[in-house]
């Protein structure tokens, strides 16, 4: 009886709070994820390079349902979107998974960990179904790249990170959110290679569609 009584208030509390949701991808009520934004985070990989000429590969356009999701995920918390969004980076990720590869996101500033209470690009691996291992490390405070304009994006990373193992040739793949410029990929990969990391790749969950590296 006493399984059945929680059983009912946890069922009400679930409803009580799909009520009170908004889809994160279109702001349709009683859901955290309506089927149609849901579907629109079917990956569809797209390849662009940053300035330094670096490829990678971008599971989603940052438009659409997929920015709005990314947007709730990381500036308001809903991290039960990882899930869905972690699907979708898996497209891009999950091919370039080599014996002894190394999956390595691109650190979090420590002012972006106590606003999110997580590392995005972390969490966001582990529901791609990958283990990310976290060597890069910021030496210096950084502004948040949204606040600039792509020329002074190169400028703020420079120099801005260096890798806590050594590499000793290992493959590794490097891993963002989200590749606007590619600026601060560029700099993950000049600090692994640095450290005697191979990078065989780079991957994001999105890519601004109107980038310049996106041609």
């Amino acid at each position: 009886m006493g399984i059945t009584t929680r059983t009912h208030a946890l069922l009400a509390e679930i409803g009580a709070l799909l009520l009170a949701a908004r889809c994160a991808g279109c702001e349709r009520p009683g859901t955290l994820l309506c089927h149609d934004c849901r579907h629109a985070l079917d990956p569809s990989p797209r390849e662009v390079r940053t300035p330094a000429g670096l490829r990678v590969r971008a599971a989603l356009a940052l438009e659409g349902p997929a920015a709005s999701c990314i947007r709730r995920m990381k500036g308001e918390g809903e991290t039960l979107l990882a899930r869905p969004l972690g699907a979708a980076l898996a497209a891009v990720l999950t091919p370039v998974l080599v014996p002894g590869v190394w999956v390595i996101p691109v650190p979090t500033s420590r002012a972006a960990f106590r606003r999110r209470g997580t590392r995005v690009p972390e969490l966001l691996v582990r529901r791609a179904g990958a283990d990310p291992q976290r060597v890069l490390t910021l030496t210096r405070r950084v502004r948040d790249q949204r606040e600039l304009a792509a020329p002074d994006r190169a400028a703020n990373v420079r120099g801005a990170m260096i890798s806590r193992r050594r590499g000793h040739g290992a493959p590794a793949v490097v891993v963002d959110d989200v590749v606007t410029t590619g600026a601060t990929l560029d700099e993950a990969v000049r600090a692994l290679v640095a450290a005697g990391f191979v990078v065989v790749g780079a991957v994001a969950l999105a890519a601004t569609p109107k980038s310049p590296e996106s041609g």
